[in-house]
């Protein structure tokens, strides 16, 4: 049976960007294939400590490293126009063909109020999303074909113009999302899906309304690419594993929405009050590869074509040689 593949997530809120490249290489030395990186403005808490301009890590990692590379997310609409997400994407995609895929979210207050406009509501965001998108369609589409485009709609305009850079192919495009309705929007506009670890029924569920929205606009959702990050914490004993959860990613404990907190600070007061129960069925804590092993597996076993891992602690190369040794091999398709 085929392995499926799994690649790294580099964690730009935690590493300083030439740590995080070399991290990723020496990943991809092991036995991961892929690397995502999130585009952020701030990290989760101040103990994180960093926040690298993803598009010129993913150049770096381009040089480094053989496998794809893709923002996890990137959110056009607030810090930066959908056009130029568009020109960024295009041209890492010209720069290392058929190996760039483009994720796009709704964005977060912690990264994209810093441009000062207003902050909406979910559906609004949600709606703005998916008209970023329709720009970057066009201009993708019509790029490719040697024409201008222009673009009016309800959130974004784009005067008559086009992308001079492009590769032969423009780079698939990914809506990362966690609700049905967006996912079912998502099937009929964009090439595939994102989505961070959930309970399996609800990323089963994710994935129906995705399948449908694929075949109403006449697609095929089994050749359409479905992602996954999935945080874990592993170390050498229990104890150490959960200390790194509550330590270095209390932000995966918080058990509510957290896309209107505005800053770090704001986030490591709330995180004085997470405790090691609050990552109870939100995240794999344990020293038993093994363990880990299993949990990926089930996820793998609903259909994801790519998972990038993503492991909380500061213990990167320790995690890195174990899991290439005793849980990648034995991952099944």
């Amino acid at each position: 049976m085929a392995r499926i593949q799994v690649g790294y997530a580099a964690m730009l809120e935690r590493f300083a960007p030439t740590e995080a490249i070399e991290l990723s290489a020496y990943a991809e030395s092991r036995g991961f294939t892929g690397v995502m990186a999130a585009d952020r403005f701030q990290p989760w808490v101040p103990r994180q400590g960093q926040a690298s301009f993803v598009w010129n890590v993913l150049s770096a990692l381009g040089e480094r490293t053989r496998g794809d590379i893709g923002p996890g997310f990137s959110t056009p609409g607030y810090r930066w126009h959908p056009a130029m997400v568009a020109q960024a994407s295009a041209t890492l995609a010209a720069m290392y063909p058929g190996r760039h895929w483009l994720g796009i979210g709704s964005g977060e207050a912690l990264d994209e109020h810093v441009a000062g406009g207003y902050w909406p509501e979910a559906p609004e965001r949600i709606n703005r999303m998916f008209d970023a998108i329709d720009v970057i369609n066009k201009l993708f589409s019509a790029s490719l074909s040697g024409k201008d485009v222009k673009h009016s709609g309800p959130f974004f305009k784009l005067e008559s113009s086009r992308l001079w850079t492009m590769p032969e192919t423009a780079p698939p495009i990914l809506v990362a999302t966690a609700g049905p309705v967006t996912a079912k929007r998502a099937g009929r506009t964009v090439d595939g899906l994102i989505t961070a670890g959930a309970p399996l029924d609800k990323i089963a569920g994710l994935f129906s309304r995705f399948d449908d929205g694929a075949r109403e606009v006449g697609k095929d959702p089994s050749r359409m690419p479905k992602v996954l990050q999935l945080h874990l914490s592993w170390a050498e004993t229990d104890e150490e594993a959960m200390a790194n959860a509550v330590t270095e990613w209390p932000n995966g404990g918080m058990r509510f929405p957290k896309a209107d907190i505005r800053s770090p600070f704001e986030f490591e007061q709330i995180a004085r009050q997470v405790r090691a129960d609050d990552f109870q069925g939100r995240l794999m804590v344990s020293s038993d590869p093994d363990a880990h092993r299993a949990y990926i597996q089930r996820y793998a076993d609903l259909g994801f074509d790519r998972i990038y891992l993503h492991n909380v602690g500061r213990n990167q190369r320790e995690w890195i040689d174990v899991f290439g040794r005793d849980v990648l091999p034995k991952l099944q398709r």
